[in-house]
């Protein structure tokens, strides 16, 4: 059964080109320009700043990073939020007196205020093999490039540090949080990078990419991993619940139609370049089988998350990204 994975989209119904699905050239990657939806480029992940401008980020956990901004944190101290009055203690500092509350007790009372703090935002992005596919629109790869952007902007505009790693088949790119256009846009520049598909280098997968997130989030860190979650399963879990334990996790699942069930009766082909195979995608058996497969693994990782308290996002290669995370969004943090 073939499952696209690593494959370039490439559906070819013999003697009925009317009812062709479209080929995908790896070719076409050289020459970004050529086939919209392919290759993202900066300009349009630039554009998804001003899209970004309405939409307010409230954070659902308390901050703990030790950089002044504007997220309210655990530490208390002489900050802009007032967060309660409480017996003078020694070392408090005399301006923080209650003399209404001291007056009316007859005990020295203080006012207690909670300190803001900044919030870095880690945007773990897979743009892997299995990422460059997609039957309507855009490549997954594409798709993700584009959530990752509108939510950096997001992330920028309310004051949060913007970092992230980009998981690719041959290496990975992190980029440190930074605060201001500066993080965002180092981002940015990386998500635009040509993809070069390269057959004898090892794969990068999932594990990696939680080594390299162990490394960079520090305590208190929003990390929104958006992928297409082909490569993650229940022996992962406890990798999951690590990061979650320290940090706010969000995961966006990028996916194809194509992926979740056979497309219209007919006998199709699929290459990688390299390597060819032909289908019956009329055989009932075969159909149900796939999609029981792609129904399966999505159950899965839908449990795992919901067990670790992970918001799971789903977003289709042909869904407008930005409308469908501004919906999300609000939805998550009730605004």
């Amino acid at each position: 059964m073939c499952r696209y994975r690593n494959l370039w989209a490439g559906c070819d119904k013999s003697n009925d080109d009317s009812n062709s699905a479209g080929f995908s050239n790896p070719a076409y990657l050289k020459r970004p320009s050529a086939v919209t939806g392919i290759h993202i480029t900066l300009d349009e992940l630039i554009r998804a700043r001003l899209l970004a401008q309405r939409l307010r980020l409230a954070p659902r956990n308390v901050a703990r990073a030790q950089r002044g901004g504007a997220h309210l944190s655990r530490f208390r101290g002489r900050g802009i939020d007032f967060d309660e009055v409480r017996l003078y203690q020694p070392g408090d500092d005399i301006r923080s007196m209650d003399w209404r509350v001291t007056a009316r007790t007859g005990r020295p009372h203080a006012k207690v205020f909670r300190e803001e703090r900044e919030r870095p935002v880690l945007f773990a992005v897979d743009l892997g093999p299995s990422m460059q596919f997609g039957t309507r629109v855009a490549f997954k790869s594409v798709t993700a490039a584009k959530v990752a952007a509108f939510w950096a902007w997001c992330a920028a505009r309310h004051g949060d540090r913007v970092g992230g790693v980009l998981l690719r088949n041959q290496r990975s790119v992190d980029c440190k949080p930074r605060a201001g256009h500066a993080g965002v846009l180092r981002l940015l520049n990386a998500l635009a990078e040509p993809f070069v598909l390269s057959i004898s280098a090892p794969e990068l997968g999932v594990p990696q990419m939680l080594q390299r997130l162990r490394t960079i989030a520090h305590p208190g860190s929003l990390i929104v991993w958006i992928s297409d979650f082909q490569g993650v399963n229940a022996t992962h879990e406890s990798a999951f619940s690590e990061l979650r334990h320290h940090s706010e996790l969000v995961a966006v699942q990028i996916y194809d139609d194509l992926e979740a069930q056979l497309p219209p009766p007919g006998r199709y082909s699929v290459s990688d370049g390299q390597r060819s195979l032909a289908f019956d995608a009329a055989d009932p058996a075969l159909r149900q089988a796939y999609q029981q497969r792609y129904a399966q693994h999505t159950q899965e990782l839908q449990a795992m998350l919901n067990v670790l308290s992970i918001r799971l996002l789903r977003i289709a290669t042909h869904d407008d990204p930005y409308a469908v995370l501004s919906s999300e969004l609000r939805a998550m943090y009730g605004r």
